[in-house]
């Protein structure tokens, strides 16, 4: 059983509520940290909306814990007051590097000396902000995938200044909040689940922006080819319209950028994946597929 009991989360997005949610319900105590209280504000309803998962997708759910998971979480607008007592950091924030180079500086200069710091950037190298928390030593990647309670997998990578004894002790960190813990000992963008992911729905993206075929047209080859339950535009809409126009944008590929302005379509529709209940395609209450929205056809 490790130290960790206090946890703080920075960013309270998609990705984020989930991970606050996770440590919570696995018993952490758990500080939610964003820029703005209309941010904060939005939770109660990201909970309600994971409490119907998590009593689809856990044989074992239990609805006196997951109240009592929400009843524990914090939330703040202050960096010092987040971190004024965390055993470990978590960083959710979006997907820029100046951004985390500026969010790592002030948490830094705020944590404990007792504080392990980790992000879940999905394709930056942590190493490229590594000295700007002030504690490289302490400072490596846990990675989370989207639905972390189904898909419960914890990507635990160093970074070349990591010390090996805030490794072990994240490994088990990620095993007490109900993950598989996936060690990796040599830096990579990507983990080992975005290594394998993100090429193949490059490819999907890259044959609708081309006028290839329509998404729902291209998951259905993928699906009936392969055996698999999910195509590439399914897990679009799993991940989230903001993190996947982010990652393509920053990529500098124009065909990625082109992917990620018609992805912007949906975000201000407010129509950005399955967490909006609509994305490539429409949900129902329970996260299952009814339509594909055809507003995404190509004409």
């Amino acid at each position: 059983m490790t130290d960790i009991t206090n946890v703080t989360v920075f960013g309270t997005g998609v990705l984020g509520s989930q991970i606050i949610m996770q440590a919570a319900y696995h018993g952490k105590t758990v500080t939610g940290y964003d820029i703005s209280d209309d941010l904060l504000a939005e939770l109660p309803d990201r909970w309600e909306w994971m409490r119907g998962y998590y009593r689809r997708d856990l044989a074992d759910f239990d609805e006196a814990k997951f109240d009592a998971a929400i009843g524990s979480i914090r939330t703040t607008t202050d960096i010092a007051e987040a971190v004024a007592d965390a055993d470990l950091v978590i960083e959710a924030i979006p997907e820029n590097l100046d951004l985390k180079k500026q969010v790592w500086a002030q948490i830094g200069a705020h944590a404990p000396e007792k504080t392990i710091f980790t992000t879940n950037t999905s394709t930056l190298r942590p190493s490229d902000f590594a000295a700007d928390t002030g504690r490289p030593e302490k400072f490596l990647a846990l990675h989370f995938a989207n639905l972390v309670w189904r898909y419960n997998t914890g990507e635990v990578m160093v970074t070349p200044q990591t010390d090996k004894k805030y490794f072990d002790a994240v490994l088990e960190f990620a095993g007490e909040i109900g993950l598989v813990a996936v060690p990796i000992h040599k830096e990579t963008p990507g983990y080992l689940l975005n290594s394998l992911l993100v090429p193949w729905l490059n490819a999907g993206a890259a044959l609708y922006v081309n006028g290839v075929a329509n998404p729902a047209d291209i998951d259905n080859v993928w699906r009936t080819a392969t055996n698999s339950p999910h195509g590439p535009f399914q897990v679009f809409d799993t991940v989230g319209f903001n993190v996947a126009a982010n990652i393509s944008r920053a990529s500098g590929d124009p065909t990625r950028i082109k992917f990620a302005d018609m992805l912007q379509k949906g975000i201000d529709a407010g129509k950005a994946g399955l967490g909006d209940g609509q994305g490539f395609y429409r949900y129902d209450s329970e996260g299952n597929v009814v339509e594909p929205v055809e507003d995404w056809n190509l004409d």
